[in-house]
């Protein structure tokens, strides 16, 4: 008599892929995509800022925040494009609008934060049509807070383990290095008598991205290890040193020129170190299939259902 099938065929006890990657690790390249990260992060927030000032009758920080958001974006566009290729691959992706889809709410927000802050960088410049400019640097305080932040979602919606398992603490990382780095270039760009609010955005920022940083790094627990070692863990360590000593020099600046130029470097260094950091990360974390494995037994084991991106 035949044996049956699950009689003839062992339980298998799966521990590793023969060592190959499980996932692709991601293609993006350096210096373009995590330069772009942090370009369109800054303009975000340096939009944001330009709005409160606008809010607040301060006129001055207001003109120094449109200019850095328009310069941001218009840079971070041009690395975006050499990321991609061809400049037609961004209008493609303007073609349709997914509400589900981060890449497709990031391009059409990239878009209109590329409008508005020209707009209203235009206007401010000129002196031409300023109600016109006024309000685009109002609206581009809106579309900023997206841009400082949906780069973070457009990570963790990946399968990619250090970013998708850090999707609750990367936007705020993200969102809290964007201000401090906006917070830094207006206090290099804006008289020091009127920069004290520059001065407290960037230490907020540097404030808020330590934090996130602590907090995920500490949550992910062995997911964490790509951000301790190797050119990951370096890139993450020159971040926090830079981030945590440019948001103290900025609380103690007032009005020395010197120690507000060493917050602004420092505070701007930081945060592109931790775009680099977080795509180089990710990139270990799909290469080495345990990053990948280990969570999802842990979860099959602990009767949890596996987290899918997208869902």
């Amino acid at each position: 008599m035949p044996r049956r099938r699950d009689e003839m065929v062992p339980d298998a006890e799966f521990r590793s892929y023969y060592g190959q990657p499980v996932i692709k690790p991601p293609i993006w390249h350096e210096p373009h995509m995590p330069t772009y990260l942090y370009l369109g992060g800054l303009s975000g927030a340096a939009s944001t800022m330009a709005a409160v000032a606008r809010l607040s009758g301060d006129r001055r920080l207001e003109f120094s925040s449109r200019l850095i958001a328009f310069a941001g974006g218009t840079a971070g566009a041009a690395f975006l494009v050499a990321e991609l290729g061809r400049p037609e691959r961004f209008l493609n992706m303007l073609r349709v609008f997914k509400t589900s889809s981060p890449m497709s709410v990031g391009s059409w927000t990239l878009a209109a934060q590329g409008g508005l802050t020209a707009v209203g960088a235009a206007s401010a410049v000129t002196g031409v049509l300023p109600l016109v400019g006024d309000a685009a640097s109002l609206a581009s305080g809106v579309t900023g807070t997206l841009m400082a932040t949906y780069t973070a979602v457009l990570l963790a919606d990946t399968a990619v383990p250090i970013w998708h398992e850090g999707r609750r603490e990367l936007p705020f990382l993200f969102a809290g290095s964007a201000m401090a780095s906006a917070g830094g270039m207006a206090m290099l760009t804006t008289p020091r008598a009127q920069a004290g609010p520059a001065r407290a955005a960037t230490v907020l920022g540097a404030a808020v991205e330590t934090a996130a940083g602590a907090i995920m790094e500490r949550r992910l627990g062995m997911l964490s290890e790509p951000y301790h070692s190797g050119k990951a863990g370096r890139l993450m360590r020159a971040s926090r040193v830079l981030t945590a000593g440019g948001g103290l020099l900025a609380a103690v600046a007032g009005r020395s020129r010197a120690l507000t130029a060493l917050s602004g470097l420092a505070v701007t260094a930081g945060a592109l170190c931790t775009r680099f950091a977080v795509l180089e990360a990710g990139r270990v974390s799909a290469v080495d299939p345990k990053y990948t494995v280990v969570p999802q037994r842990e979860r099959l084991d602990a009767g949890r259902p596996a987290s899918v991106p997208g869902r």
